[in-house]
């Protein structure tokens, strides 16, 4: 047999090996979306977590065949059990809740997580046992190919054909598929939606801690791996199709395989060509190989939006306060609490630059920080390589977020609710991937160095005060743009958009400028983040950074024009106070958040003000 056909045969097989663990992932987290609509964040927590608890259950109950396989079930049960849990205490307290603070809530879970399996394993990775009669290897076409991936080839197709009978053969099955296509109709033939919910969440969480458990003999158990693989199974859920099981393992096939030869062929666009096919394959079928168009739901984002007032004469006084009491800081506070304030401030300006599109245009973004990223490197390119002064750079990064977010817009705006949100953080991957590679250009993972600011801006104060003169007009000319008749138009778009056509508006234009605007305000705050660190890396364009984005505007609260201030001084505040007085920051910084989604499940300020006015109605300023 030919060598050539050897490689292909192999490659093949040691694709489907890891489409069938990464299928249990996603298929978790398919069927938890399908009927809860909550984008689980935590998902790879629970992954993380049937990893390591099998890695000690195995140590506990010895690696002959009944110890290993009896620590794989242990795992993926007390993962389920956790699951189950998570749902009671948190998420059955916010289903009502618009859904992206279903999200907060999630990532909360997340840095509790993180931070509880440091604390009781340690940091260092923990290396497993090979699984007892599946530890050598088998001979194909002249190959050696490892005889755990047979079983786990095996072990994908089993699991895909015992849930397809179990939502085909079972009044359970047919009643999730129902709350599937329709959760507002089931909930009106009487089915009990709580514990529908709750089981629908145990079962994702036993296929992900199943899925983390079976990883234990192939690769080390570390505390970063929740993040790794929750972005690919995201991917497969996306391409598969919401809510569909047989979709989720034909994409992790698809993705599986391709991931296999690409890192085999093409080493160069192995770090995006996940996103790449999603970004094809949505580009063909907007809703995924084998999905449809959800209903029964509303948008995330747009759920609930109350009617934006202007704000009355002491809300006017209140704003002019406040800004009295930043410009004040110089006179009381040192150069290092001006330097946190500067940092506020910018992440002020770009999360309400996301709370842009998520708030008054309805759409939502997991990739924010590629218009951020693209700023900060325009303005840092021009001022270490072509010597531009302050100011032009500045108005590069901006130039450079407008058109970033053009290009994204003019792909990603056919599409809505989780699938643009995706496709949004497909074009955010391949940006960073960008910077990340092209060395002579972006400096790689070595960055930018040498950004800084003028003479006239290099004391603490000074950039300060222009940061703080820069917020002030964006905020303004903000509260201008929703209130005009622009801002009037995108709000009916986002509630009505088949009104909104039939009196003659372009839902598709307007969005379409939101877009370009919110980039360039995200551009204009990487700049000055750029100008304000001296030195620009890919992380500026990470997915990291689109979470803490999101984190900030969720926190204050969507559909409010101060909750973005709000949102980024608390994140950022408790963030660089826990991370320097706090080992287990994340353990603390996850709680909170957990009890701010529970006490304000509109966000603080969305909180605040319906509890002054004493009407969930009432209007937000």
């Amino acid at each position: 047999m030919s060598e050539p056909l050897a490689f292909v045969v192999v490659q093949f097989l040691a694709g489907l090996a890891s489409a069938s663990d990464l299928f249990l992932v996603a298929s978790g987290l398919s069927i938890i979306f399908g009927v809860t609509r909550i984008v689980n964040f935590a998902h790879g927590s629970l992954y993380m977590l049937g990893a390591y608890l099998a890695w000690s259950a195995v140590r506990a109950f010895g690696t002959g065949p009944l110890g290993f396989w009896g620590g794989v079930a242990v795992a993926a049960l007390a993962v389920m059990a956790f699951g189950i849990l998570v749902e009671m205490t948190l998420l059955r307290r916010i289903y009502r809740a618009p859904e992206l603070f279903q999200l907060l809530a999630t990532f909360a879970v997340v840095l509790i997580v993180q931070d509880l399996v440091v604390l009781t394993w340690g940091p260092e990775d923990r290396l497993g046992p090979r699984a007892p009669g599946f530890d050598g290897s088998v001979t194909i076409l002249g190959q050696r190919f490892p005889e755990y991936d047979l079983l786990l080839i095996a072990l994908g197709l089993a699991v895909l054909v015992l849930l397809t009978l179990l939502f085909k053969r079972t009044r359970w099955g047919i009643l999730v598929r129902a709350a599937t296509d329709d959760r507002e109709m089931v909930a009106a033939l009487g089915v009990h939606q709580r514990w529908l919910f709750t089981s629908v969440f145990a079962l994702g969480a036993l296929l992900a801690g199943l899925g983390g458990a079976l990883q234990v003999p192939r690769v080390p158990v570390h505390a970063s791996m929740d993040l790794q693989v929750i972005v690919e199974a995201f991917v497969v859920v996306v391409v598969g199709g919401l809510g569909s099981v047989s979709g989720a393992y034909l994409a992790a096939v698809l993705i599986g395989v391709l991931n296999a030869f690409g890192i085999a062929i093409f080493p160069q666009i192995s770090l995006v060509l996940a996103f790449l096919v999603m970004a094809f394959v949505l580009a063909v079928r907007p809703h995924g190989l084998l999905g449809r168009p959800q209903a029964g739901g509303r948008p995330a984002g747009a759920a609930a939006a109350p009617m934006l007032v202007p704000a009355g004469p002491r809300g006017r006084a209140a704003a002019a306060l406040i800004v009295a009491v930043f410009a004040a800081m110089p006179l009381v506070v040192g150069d290092y609490s001006l330097a946190v304030l500067t940092e506020v401030l910018i992440f002020a300006i770009f999360a309400a630059s996301l709370n842009l599109l998520l708030g008054p245009a309805g759409l939502i973004s997991f990739g924010h920080a590629a218009y951020f990223g693209v700023g900060a490197y325009g303005a840092a390119l021009m001022i270490t390589r072509l010597g531009l002064p302050f100011a032009g750079a500045v108005a590069a990064g901006i130039l450079a977020g407008v058109l970033a977010a053009a290009a994204c817009a003019a792909v990603c705006l056919r599409l809505s609710g989780v699938y643009l949100a995706m496709l949004t953080l497909a074009f955010a991957q391949i940006v960073w991937s960008i910077a990340f590679q092209w060395y002579d250009v972006t400096g790689g993972d070595n960055g930018i160095l040498g950004v800084w600011p003028p003479a006239w801006l290099s004391s603490a104060s000074a950039f300060y005060g222009m940061t703080l003169a820069i917020a002030a007009i964006v905020f303004a000319g903000l509260r201008h743009l929703v209130f005009s008749p622009f801002g009037l138009a995108l709000r009916g778009c986002r509630d009505h958009p088949v009104r909104a056509e039939a009196v003659g508006l372009s839902p598709q234009r307007l969005r379409f400028i939101a877009f370009t605007v919110a980039g360039g305000l995200a551009g204009l705050a990487g700049s000055l983040h750029a100008v304000f660190k001296g030195s620009v890396f890919p992380d500026t364009l990470a997915i990291p950074l689109s979470v803490e984005g999101l984190v900030m505007v969720l926190i204050g609260g969507i559909n409010t024009l101060t909750g973005p201030v709000v949102g980024a001084a608390v994140y950022k505040l408790l963030h660089i106070l826990l991370t320097s007085y706090a080992d287990s920051w994340r353990l603390v910084m996850g709680c909170l958040i957990a009890t701010v989604v529970v006490a304000f499940p509109e966000g603080i300020v969305g909180g605040v003000q319906r509890r002054l006015a004493g009407d969930v109605g009432s209007g937000r300023r």
